[in-house]
């Protein structure tokens, strides 16, 4: 599904479903190099079980076009003009890595009308190492496999999203390619990169949150561990946020190395559309 936003098509994935803005809506967010392919399977279960479905591709990534995000606020900005743009009234937002900030931060602006939050692998500050940021710049195919080593807990995954055995680190190798030659004009890596490491509005904006949060964690996850999420769980806790944490036993990309773990927990977190 194609949507003009901010004078640009913005793609969404409706998980093999017709586009339907009178149902519940569930706004899926990407991390850096990758796109709505990654949430293949919770979207589809959800677009077949009575929810509106847009997993997006957020501007200058893979099918949609526009200008890259140079930081999260620019991001979040992105979603609430999708979500006037699809004529949306509310949402649930989830989000993953950096997509996990984005969707935090257009949470705080959407008011009462964010239903559900939810941060898979997230991280407060998420600051990455000058080392990968340069990399990510003159290198980007050594750090694609630096993140990748860093993201994974498993090579094949028993069962992953894309089923029993799949090489989950060469299928994530080849959509981090894949991202990074679908926009010639700048490095999303690097952009992307450089959005987490300077974005400091998150307890601020978990203040102005008005909807409950899940947490979902990898309990081997290098890139964002369990303990890096607590400053955002805590600022929670002070705004009297209800939330939830769900730990699950793999790395960074819980959605493709734990998938039903992750869909179970997506599931009871939103109820019954």
């Amino acid at each position: 599904m194609q949507l003009l936003v901010n004078g640009a098509n913005a793609y969404c994935y409706t998980g093999g479903k017709p586009f339907d803005a009178a149902k519940p809506t569930v706004v899926f967010i990407h991390g850096v190099l990758n796109d709505h392919s990654v949430w293949i399977l919770q979207s589809r279960y959800l677009a077949h079980h009575g929810y509106n479905v847009l997993a997006v591709d957020l501007p200058g990534h893979c099918r949609s076009g526009g200008e890259a995000p140079e930081t999260v606020e620019q991001a979040a900005a992105f979603i609430v003009a999708l979500l006037d743009a699809a004529g949306i009234e509310k949402a649930a937002l989830v989000g993953h890595s950096w997509g996990s900030l984005i969707a935090l931060e257009a949470t705080s602006r959407l008011g009462a009308r964010a239903t559900h939050l939810v941060l898979v692998g997230t991280a407060y500050p998420m600051k990455v190492s000058p080392a990968l940021l340069e990399t990510s710049l003159q290198e980007p195919m050594k750090a694609l496999t630096m993140i990748n080593v860093f993201s994974r807990s498993t090579l094949a995954a028993p069962p992953s999203a894309l089923g029993p055995g799949t090489w989950v680190y060469g299928a994530s190798m080849a959509l981090g390619r894949r991202v990074l030659a679908s926009n010639t004009a700048v490095n999303v890596f690097h952009r992307g990169f450089k959005a987490c490491d300077s974005y400091a509005g998150g307890e601020s904006a978990m203040a102005k949150v008005q909807c409950p949060v899940l947490f979902v964690l990898g309990d081997q996850d290098q890139m964002t561990s369990p303990k890096a999420a607590q400053t955002l769980v805590q600022a929670a806790k002070v705004a009297d946020v209800r939330t939830e944490t769900v730990r699950i036993a793999v790395g960074h990309h819980q959605m493709t190395e734990a998938p039903e773990e992750t869909l179970s927990a997506l599931r009871q977190f939103l109820g019954k559309p």
